[in-house]
């Protein structure tokens, strides 16, 4: 075809690499995250008093209203404003992170919801705290009940990391559209970053299937 030439992608490699991994560390810092705030929140939803229940209600209300890239923009672009100025990266993290933790509260709370009464009873008669009821009993078996939905919204968080290239961070998409920008061959750039997100999908899906196929095996 002509004007078509994957060659030119050799020559800006290390800025795909650079942007890969960036786009890895956002993922994995906001996975990590977004799955303990949602375990926060699940417990908090389910079992906290209505004065500490009520905000993160509406907290999931909003966030789960509003699009990913909206939040971006005011974390990064509305906070300044009134004298709270975060950085590029962590404000990248702390919107994907919220976005997503409210997501996977619901999910966990479902989980919660199916565990058997009975284990609850079984374990405060031998002594254990509502605390460590929820820490050691619950929460392990309601994680265990909800991998694949997790594991659903970690690819989605994934690709949703895109969305961090318009507050500026040199993550995959950005790498691409700044090499993009020099070489004014944008079907070459985009359809390597697609073919390379596709092939992170592929990993973090096997990885994922390994976990649940480990986890029926120990029970």
């Amino acid at each position: 075809m002509e004007g078509f030439n994957l060659s030119v992608i050799t020559s800006y490699y290390e800025m795909l690499a650079t942007g890969l991994w960036w786009t890895v560390v956002m993922f994995l810092c906001s996975s990590v995250i977004s799955l303990m705030v949602g375990v926060l929140f699940a417990l908090i939803d389910l079992y906290a008093p209505k004065a500490m229940a009520l905000p993160v209600r509406f907290v999931t209300w909003l966030l789960m209203g509003t699009p990913l890239l909206l939040q971006l923009y005011l974390i990064y672009y509305g906070l300044v404003q009134v004298g709270i100025d975060i950085p590029a990266l962590a404000a990248g993290v702390i919107g994907l992170s919220l976005h997503f933790a409210v997501y996977n509260a619901e999910v966990i709370k479902s989980g919660i919801e199916a565990v058997d009464p009975g284990q609850i009873e079984g374990a405060r008669s031998i002594g254990l705290s509502k605390a460590m009821t929820q820490r050691y009993i619950i929460v392990p078996q309601a994680l265990r009940k909800t991998i694949a939905p997790l594991g659903n919204n970690l690819i989605v968080l994934l690709k949703d990391t895109s969305l961090v290239s318009i507050i500026g961070i040199a993550e995959l998409v950005y790498s691409a559209q700044l090499a993009v920008s020099e070489t004014y061959s944008p079907f070459e750039f985009y359809i390597a970053v697609a073919v390379i997100y596709y092939v992170a999908n592929l990993v973090l899906e096997a990885g994922l299937h390994l976990i649940e196929a480990k986890v029926e095996m120990s029970r």
